[in-house]
């Protein structure tokens, strides 16, 4: 596991080839350690959109493909470091390293935790690299480290979710280390703990098992939902949740408690206005379905649908707002006319985007986008929009 001149020229002369095509070819080059190159050219595949600053720096190495996959964007990283600094840092789950380093910048002393030593000596190594020396890397259960280590400011936690199968898991107590059976016990070690879960996770599940939750962050990447954030602390106190979108135009946020939700006031309307409104991937799974129409001055179109409208433009609103410019019935012909594809989505409708395009013949695709969904009075209809 090392770079020499040459392997740094074949990675080079090859970055952008087909590592299986590569993977067959392999015995054309009986010089090289060619299992070690096809994993750092996929490594550099993967971080070139994914982690671009290391990407940039010549010499990373990079770990077999579970441990690339399962780790955090740069972006999502350089979120997570925002709300952690202080003095001393531990991360019981260090992986490949990238929540590590970008969550150090904020602290003067890190420990890196990880019980595979492969990922020790590649995290030496890229911490090293990238002038990292105050990151400490420990060979170490993360239970084991976290009963030993002496208290510190923050702890950061990222649990495994695949389960002795392989397959992923979403429950709480299904994750290793549990970090409900851990809660106390991270809490008598750090004033503050972040922890990563599951974006499938059920949300209120998830705070009614970890009670001592006061921050929620629910992160979103182009509208796909990639990480669900908690934030542990010694206080009593109404958890709020923050619900952030990174877009190629900015940054959607949107932030409320469970309380507000609770007792916002939500119109429904069985009539469709000039707007159409989709709130963003973050807050469909925070939860904030009353909260965002409440906020907004928006009319809900069914309680289970999800859709917002409106007569005067919403501007800010952190999701997507479409232009209406019909409605009708999946019967309706009229509606369709002309039509040749459109972007479909469903939303609380008894058909699927593959039924109904089987059914209007409709390719993917376009500036028209259909919404197929149920109103207040229970009617199933086609709203028919444009951006």
């Amino acid at each position: 596991m090392q770079f020499t001149p040459e392997t740094i020229q074949f990675i080079r002369d090859h970055q952008h080839d087909d590592v299986r095509t590569l993977a067959l070819q392999a015995k054309k080059y009986p010089g090289m350690d060619m299992p070690f190159i096809i994993n750092q050219i996929a490594g550099r595949q993967t971080a070139e959109h994914k982690i671009p600053s290391w990407y940039a720096t010549e010499g990373i190495i990079y770990p077999v493909h579970l441990s690339l996959e399962q780790c955090s964007s740069e972006l999502t990283a350089q979120y997570k470091a925002s709300l952690f600094s202080g003095e001393t840092l531990i991360d019981l789950t260090g992986g490949f390293g990238i929540d590590c380093a970008f969550l150090s910048a904020g602290f003067k002393y890190a420990t890196y935790i990880e019980r595979q030593t492969e990922l020790c000596h590649i995290a030496t190594h890229n911490f090293n690299l990238l002038g990292l020396h105050h990151i400490i890397v420990s060979n170490k259960d993360s239970v084991e480290a976290l009963n030993e280590t002496s208290p510190v400011d923050c702890i950061f936690i990222d649990p495994a979710r695949r389960n002795e199968h392989g397959g992923k898991t979403v429950l709480i107590s299904d994750c290793e280390p549990d970090v409900e059976a851990l809660e106390e016990l991270l809490l008598r070690k750090a004033s503050r703990v972040m922890i990563k879960l599951s974006p499938m996770l059920d949300l209120s599940l998830a705070l009614r098992a970890l009670k001592h939750t006061t921050e929620v962050h629910v992160i979103s990447v182009q509208n796909e939902c990639k990480e669900l954030l908690l934030i542990l602390e010694n206080a009593d106190k109404d958890a709020s949740i923050h619900c952030v979108n990174f877009t190629h135009k900015g940054t959607q946020t949107f932030a409320f408690t469970h309380n507000e939700e609770a007792s916002a006031i939500t119109p429904y309307t069985n009539q469709v206005a000039t707007y159409l409104y989709e709130p963003n991937a973050s807050i469909l799974k925070a939860g904030a379905f009353r909260a965002v129409a409440s906020r907004f001055g928006l009319k809900k179109l069914h309680r289970n649908s999800h859709l917002y409208t409106s007569d005067q433009k919403v501007e800010n609103f952190p999701g997507r707002c479409f232009e209406v410019l019909a409605i009708g019935s999946v019967k309706d012909k009229t509606l369709l006319a002309g039509l040749s594809q459109a972007n479909i989505t469903v939303r609380n409708f008894p058909m699927s985007v593959a039924e109904l395009r089987k059914r209007t013949k409709l390719k993917d695709g376009g500036e028209v986008y259909l919404f197929a969904t149920t109103l207040n009075d229970d009617k199933k209809v086609l709203i028919k929009c444009k951006r």
